[in-house]
This record gives C-alpha cells, structure tokens and sequence, in this order.
C-alpha cells in the first residue's frame, strides 16, 4: 500500500499549496461564471498592456478535467521536492516553477507575434491560453533529463515514462482535450529543456525573491494601468514629456501615494 494522503502532503508542501490555489481558483472562476477572456493570455491583450495575465493564466482553469489532468500531473511531479540529493528539492522546485511561469508565458507571446507578423495568421491574435499545462509539461521535461527512470501517473491509474511523458502527454491532451493549445505546452517543453540542460541556470532565494518582488510590482501596475481592477492608492498618469517612465510618492490626504508617469503604449486554448 501506499503512504496515507497525509504525509505525502507533508512530503510536498509546494506541489500541495499549488494544487490548493489553483482548485481554490477553479472554484471562485466556477462560482462567479468567470470566462476565458476575463483571466486568459492572448497576443491581443498583452499589446494593450494586460502582462498580469500571464500569471492569472497560468493559475486559472475553466473546465474541470482539465484541472483534474493538470493536477493529477503535477502531484506526480511533486517527486521533485523529494530529490534534494540530486541537487533538486523544494528550493530548487520553487525557484524554477516562477522560471516556468513567466518564460513560458513570454515564449507563447513571442510565438503569437511570430506567427501574426511573420506568417500573416490572425487567428492568433486572439487565441486565448489558460491553465498550468505550460508548468506541467516543463517538470515534465526537466524529470524526464534528469531521472529518466521515473514514471509519471495520472489520475491514480495510468503510468507513463517519464523519459517520453512530453510527448507522450502532448497526444494525450490533444484526445481528451481537444482545445489543448500546442503551441502552450510546447513552450513549457522547450524552457524544460533549457533548464534541464544548464541553458538557464543559477536561480537561488535571493534572486527568487527578487524575481517575485518584479512579478508582483508588474503585476499590480498592469492591473491598474489597464483599469482591470482599480487600486485607489495608485494614480498613473501620462506625460507630454518623451521621457523614461519614472515613479515617484507623493502626499496625498492622510497618507501617500505613489505615482508613476509613462507614455502610452502603442479562439481559447488550454494550455
């Protein structure tokens, strides 16, 4: 028999905690009838400005087997908390689960822009993309170099190679979730390997740390410059001056504001 529920939760409190948010998230997007266009990630909004999106997309899932498939994905893929002997562990999985989040984000873009500009596609411009398959599908990819020996299980029953998981994964998606986005999983794919082979390298808590501070000041300043939610205690104003954006505080009543001058900026997929 396997170990109760309960200690390999305490096995994995990262995977756990993260499995907790996005069910949590699929819980609230179900309850408020949230849609696709409301959390998701196309070309067309982050050229107006909507950067959060990359990580509400990330953590965002509409229909409920493609949570279930995900998070059946990831708990496998917890392992890697567990591997600390092999220079892995929670620190390791922390650190380049942001990594994977924002590149693979970024990498989807740049593939949209690719694909709009260079091939004439429309049809991207507004494809929107959600769900942590990009996450996935790039533990997937880093375990699958790093101990190929491993198996990946999915829902309890099914038992892959980690060694051909991706790929494997990437056929399997496309049957039981035909809106799987190719494009999503294969960006995660691609930073996987970058990480796996020492491409991108050198994450430690500092520059973690750093990072998240960057994705969570990107990530409020998005929200209220594209008047997404409205944060009181930020004003943002354009300039007439073509100058770099700068951010200052200012005393305003009771308290201080802070104010940032800048010039303005000129389908749905799983993933």
């Amino acid at each position: 028999m396997g170990k109760p529920l309960f200690y390999e939760i305490l096995e994995k409190p990262a995977t756990s905690c993260i499995i907790a948010l996005c069910c949590a998230i699929w819980f609230y997007i179900q309850k408020k009838n949230i849609g696709y266009s409301h959390v998701g990630l196309s070309y067309e909004t982050a050229i107006e400005g909507h950067h959060w999106r990359i990580i509400t997309s990330a953590l965002s899932h509409i229909s409920l087997i493609h949570l279930v498939f995900n998070m059946s994905a990831l708990w496998s893929l917890g392992v890697v908390e567990q591997l600390g002997h092999m220079s892995m562990g929670m620190e390791f999985y922390l650190q380049y689960t942001l990594v994977l989040i924002v590149l693979s984000g970024a990498l989807v873009l740049l593939s949209y822009h690719v694909l709009i500009q260079r091939f004439k596609l429309e049809y991207f411009r507004r494809v929107t993309a959600v769900g942590y398959s990009c996450v996935v599908f790039g533990w997937m990819t880093i375990l699958s170099v790093k101990q190929p020996s491993s198996k990946l299980e999915l829902f309890g029953f099914l038992s892959l190679p980690i060694s051909l998981a991706p790929f494997e994964s990437l056929i399997f998606t496309s049957i039981i979730v035909p809106q799987a986005s190719f494009i999503g999983h294969l960006s995660g794919i691609i930073v996987g390997y970058a990480i796996a082979w020492g491409l991108i390298h050198g994450m430690t808590n500092y520059w973690a740390i750093t990072m998240l501070g960057w994705i969570v000041f990107v990530f409020v300043f998005s929200l209220k410059r594209s008047g997404a939610y409205d944060f009181r205690f930020l004003e943002i104003e354009p300039v007439t001056d073509p100058s770099l954006p700068s951010v200052r505080f200012f005393a305003s009543g009771n308290g201080r504001t802070l104010q940032m001058s800048t010039l303005p900026v000129g389908g749905s997929d799983l993933v």
